[in-house]
């Protein structure tokens, strides 16, 4: 069963400098029915204005990924960490016991869009860690490539849970079929373009909770980029963050 929520049903936030949108219940944003699925609590799609940003700020005991889509993000953490964060890279912080951090629009004159990712961690009070992966487009062309996993394989980022996420490009005659254990959930969000899953058409900021299925065929995109989440079979209303 893929249950689609389209991308003008998610919640919205525009805070000038600061424009997003939230598929599960986030900030000012609360829906009960949208708290997040199985291990996976927030998918926010951000743009944020040149030289604007995030101060620093805490967390504790949650994984955060970062996907950029488009610009550089400049991120700064209590670990010591600095970085610039480009399309193909992929970034996981681990929150653990507690990290501040901050992201930053790297250009003063150019937007950065991107995608910041929650996934609820199998254990609390852990030691805090940052990893970072640039991923080639051609790994992603008309495939879903492996960029975090629990064990860190096939060169992706380790993540603490059972969660594995996938991306993928897709364009014209692409296509590729992904093979889901029938007692495993997932999720689809379409960060852009278009294409079909299953059959089903999916637009920018699209997404869809999986239940039921034993495999996921994406075709005919129209410069479509999705990510995939493989997710435990959990059915949990996450308190609101």
């Amino acid at each position: 069963m893929i249950e689609q929520r389209l991308s003008e049903q998610r919640g919205a936030g525009d805070h000038g400098w600061l424009n997003s949108r939230h598929t599960f219940s986030f900030a000012s944003y609360w829906d009960p029915q949208q708290t997040g699925f199985s291990d996976l609590l927030v998918i926010n799609d951000d743009r944020v204005a040149p030289g604007r940003g995030f101060g620093a700020h805490p967390h504790n005991n949650m994984e955060i990924i970062s996907y950029v889509l488009e610009g550089a993000l400049a991120h700064k953490d209590s670990m010591g960490t600095g970085s610039v964060i480009v399309p193909g890279d992929v970034q996981l912080m681990s929150a653990g016991s507690g990290v501040t951090h901050s992201e930053f629009n790297h250009s003063n004159e150019e937007r950065v869009h991107f995608l910041q990712i929650w996934i609820v961690p199998a254990e609390r009070g852990t030691e805090p860690g940052y990893q970072q992966v640039s991923v080639a487009e051609s790994e992603k062309r008309g495939q879903l490539r492996l960029i975090v996993s629990p064990q860190g394989e096939q060169g992706s980022l380790r993540v603490r849970q059972d969660v594995r996420i996938y991306a993928g490009l897709f364009d014209g005659d692409e296509q590729q079929t992904l093979t889901l254990d029938a007692n495993r959930y997932a999720y689809i969000h379409v960060a852009r373009g278009s294409l079909e899953v299953n059959g089903v058409r999916f637009n920018a900021g699209d997404g869809a909770r999986v239940r039921e299925e034993t495999a996921l065929h994406f075709a005919h995109g129209d410069r479509a980029e999705v990510l995939v989440f493989d997710l435990r079979p959990l059915e949990v209303n996450h308190p609101q963050r």
